[in-house]
């Protein structure tokens, strides 16, 4: 019950963060500086990071509240006081925890404040960085806390560069669905040329996520598995094989749409057919994001078992 309760906070904490990283690099990168979004996706897209904010706080305090349950072997204890003094004053998890609690409410609070707001959110930086704050001080509350000294801050780095590549690309594709199903009704010429530097500049980032994920995760690998006796015999190492093998298949997912779904759409857009290969991409984003949530659900795990190393 109490592990079940962990892995299911964690999984929906990992789903809201990451998305709310991803949403709010998306405009950083996918359009021209100067250029004016759609209204309705703009405003659709700070709803998207509103709700995955609120999620981010309801998560993260349930998180908080199994993870007290875990280190004390019953729910019964979370309103404990001396419990409570003792996890957030003696241990890096309830420190941790407090400050990104704090930085969370204030993401709460400034993407509120963004509905009201008559400015460009682009022309801001402030929730992007206050996003990646959040994101990379996930490192702080996982299996980094094994190494001391050196070894320790090289894992801790690693495993940020991690999750804020894997924020940017799997939370990105969220940003990108919306701007694909904005896209179905609009067919005007100077609209398909800016979804085509949009996927254009989308993928240009992925190139530089997933350089970053292999780099990071083979860092990540020789401090958590060690060596292949441990990938292969230990639950934490046959779970990471199975979390590598999804990440292929985003990969592949990924692939396809730069080499052909994109290039067939830009092909045909003047035929009027580009329609077509815009759906097949859609359902390819989907696919991705199923892969991805898949993924999310395995690292939820991977943080509450004993790494592969010292097995």
């Amino acid at each position: 019950m109490i592990e079940a309760g962990l892995i299911v906070a964690r999984l929906l904490h990992y789903v809201a963060v990451t998305t709310l990283a991803g949403a709010s690099f998306f405009p950083l990168y996918a359009y021209r500086w100067k250029s004016v979004r759609p209204i309705s996706l703009q405003r659709r897209l700070q709803s998207v990071l509103f709700a995955a904010a609120n999620v981010a706080l309801l998560s993260g305090i349930l998180w908080f509240v199994f993870a007290v349950a875990n280190m004390s072997g019953t729910l019964d204890r979370v309103l404990d006081r001396e419990m409570l003094s003792t996890v957030l004053g003696d241990t890096g998890f309830g420190k941790v925890w407090s400050a990104r609690f704090i930085l969370t409410v204030v993401i709460v609070v400034v993407i509120w404040n963004g509905f009201d707001s008559k400015s460009d959110p682009r022309s801001s930086v402030i929730v992007p960085v206050l996003t990646a704050a959040l994101l990379i001080s996930l490192a702080g509350v996982g299996h980094t806390q094994v190494e001391e000294g050196i070894a320790g801050a090289v894992h801790l780095v690693s495993d940020a560069g991690h999750l804020l590549a894997a924020g940017a690309w799997l939370g990105g594709l969220i940003p990108l669905a919306l701007v694909l199903a904005a896209g179905r009704a609009d067919r005007e010429a100077s609209s398909v040329a800016d979804l085509d530097q949009i996927l254009i500049r989308f993928s240009g980032m992925g190139y530089a996520a997933v350089a970053t994920l292999v780099g990071t995760g083979l860092v990540n690998s020789w401090y958590l598995v060690g060596n292949i006796t441990g990938l292969l015999t230990t639950q934490y190492g046959q779970l990471l094989l199975a979390k590598l093998a999804l990440f292929a298949g985003m990969l592949s997912l990924a692939a396809i749409n730069r080499i052909w779904l994109v290039p067939s759409m830009n092909n045909t857009n003047a035929d009027g057919c580009g329609s077509i290969w815009k759906s097949r991409l859609r359902t390819h984003v989907l696919a991705e994001q199923a892969l991805g949530l898949l993924v999310l659900l395995i690292v939820s795990v991977l943080g509450t078992i004993r790494p592969a190393i010292g097995q």
